[in-house]
């Protein structure tokens, strides 16, 4: 090997380093583009089966199909604006307006009551709070800052909402533009291969997303009940952030769980414990694990069964690894990434004795 094969390895080498960061950094420049392209293209997926019935029942052509499906999209996005985005703001103002050292004061009473009431206060328990300070150390200005976080990350996707309905009725109207941009990269003899795949992961994903929007209303609806009856305030606001939490798998439910807690007994705050705090609490933590095994033995299997065609405990293993690997973005992503990478290996490894186990049912 000669001085000039090794430096023309090396600079090729480097060369593809350098290519390889000004892709990433090109990427991480436009990831706002990115998520727009992302979210345009659930929402298409969510869409389809609508435009797919417009077109076949009711006869529409393929341009009055698409816009009658992303007027009926605006018009569930509108709806839920209107309804949730004033209650989230008024809630952060409340909370803005909350004096913190009373919410603290409060808060250490409710502690003295939970302690008193299981029988575990003593003098030197209390000697040791008063030492300690603990309370007084917490800090719950966070509150009211996490929640208008909150409110100004709405506001910040309200801006780039029209930009996602625009790519989303590209997507509906020329269906095959996304399927077009990836024959680009695709070898002539394969391109018959990847359609096919590229129609199945559209029905599969259609079907998966439609049974998320459906897992988060049946998981609203009962949220909201169970909050309505026990009278806590914010009740409707409450139960969709408890429900949307739920698109975390296994984490969501037991933040929201403790969410739906820690919202039920603050609101309650000055109160007696025993008569008034802890029972309200215990029942509305009740519909909360009711809701959570409809969502377990209803809801999940049904999606999970019906429209990704995976074993649960496979799921759950696929989960687990996109979590450890890309963190929360990673659980959410990992079911509609595996599915769809599951297709395409049945369409190009179909001989495989693994993929065809894995792939048996689609």
């Amino acid at each position: 090997m000669t001085a000039k094969t090794i430096s023309d390895g090396i600079l090729r080498a480097i060369a593809i380093l350098l290519g390889i960061s000004l892709v990433l950094l090109f990427l991480y420049k436009i990831q706002s583009v990115l998520a727009y392209l992302a979210i345009a293209l659930v929402a298409s997926l969510l869409g389809r089966p609508i435009v797919m019935f417009l077109r076949k029942r009711l006869k529409f052509n393929n341009t009055l199909a698409v816009i009658v499906t992303m007027l009926l999209l605006i018009g569930i996005i509108a709806g839920i604006i209107a309804l949730f985005v004033p209650l989230l703001v008024a809630q952060g103002q409340n909370l803005s307006l909350l004096d913190i050292e009373a919410l603290q004061v409060n808060v250490e009473n409710l502690y003295r009551q939970v302690t008193e009431y299981f029988g575990l206060s003593s003098s030197e328990i209390e000697q040791g709070i008063k030492e300690s300070k603990v309370f007084a150390n917490l800090n719950f200005g966070f509150i009211p800052d996490v929640l208008n976080s909150f409110v100004s990350v709405l506001g910040s996707l309200s801006i780039g909402l029209f930009s996602v309905l625009f790519i989303a009725f590209f997507f509906l109207k020329d269906s095959k533009l996304f399927e077009q941009g990836l024959m680009v990269f695709i070898p002539e003899n394969k391109e018959g291969r990847l359609k096919k795949s590229l129609n199945t992961i559209k029905d599969l994903l259609s079907r998966y997303f439609l049974g998320l929007v459906l897992q988060i209303l049946i998981l609203f609806v009962i949220y909201s009940i169970v909050l309505f009856i026990f009278g806590i305030e914010n009740a409707i606001v409450i139960a969709f952030l408890c429900a949307l939490l739920n698109l975390i798998p296994y984490v969501g439910p037991i933040i929201g769980g403790v969410l739906m807690m820690t919202l039920t007994m603050t609101s309650n705050l000055g109160s007696d414990f025993s008569t008034v705090i802890l029972p309200k609490t215990v029942y509305v933590m009740i519909g909360f694990i009711i809701g959570q095994l409809v969502d377990n033995f209803f809801s999940q299997p049904y999606i999970f069964s019906n429209s990704v065609k995976s074993h649960p405990l496979e799921i759950f293993l696929i989960i687990i690894i996109g979590g450890l690997l890309f963190g929360i973005t990673g659980m959410i992503i990992a079911v509609p990434g595996y599915t769809a990478i599951k297709v395409i290996l049945k369409e190009f490894l179909a001989e495989n004795k693994i993929v065809k186990s894995l792939t048996k049912n689609i």
